[in-house]
């Protein structure tokens, strides 16, 4: 079994695991923010389909996933959140 609490010893470990845990944290937090995104449009009562959802969770741009969260709130539509 593994052991959580072990410490790499080479640099080379080091660093693997280091940027294994930062791909690991980017990653999670575009999923948040899609799912912030999602939440807000189902709130408004906004309609998406499955493939604007997949799109929006699929998305690991944070930047573009901020700005589709601020269209969300003030959107009339998902075209409006999703228009670029």
């Amino acid at each position: 079994m593994a052991n959580r609490n072990y410490e790499y010893q080479s640099d080379f470990a080091k660093r693997f695991v280091a940027e294994g845990r930062t791909e690991g944290l980017a990653e999670g937090e575009a999923r948040g923010r899609a799912h912030a995104v999602l939440r807000v449009l189902a709130a408004r009562g906004i309609d998406v389909t499955d493939l604007e959802r997949e799109r929006i969770l699929g998305c690991p741009d944070l930047a573009l996933l901020d700005a589709w969260l601020l269209r969300a709130v003030i959107a009339a539509s998902i075209a409006e959140v999703l228009d670029e």
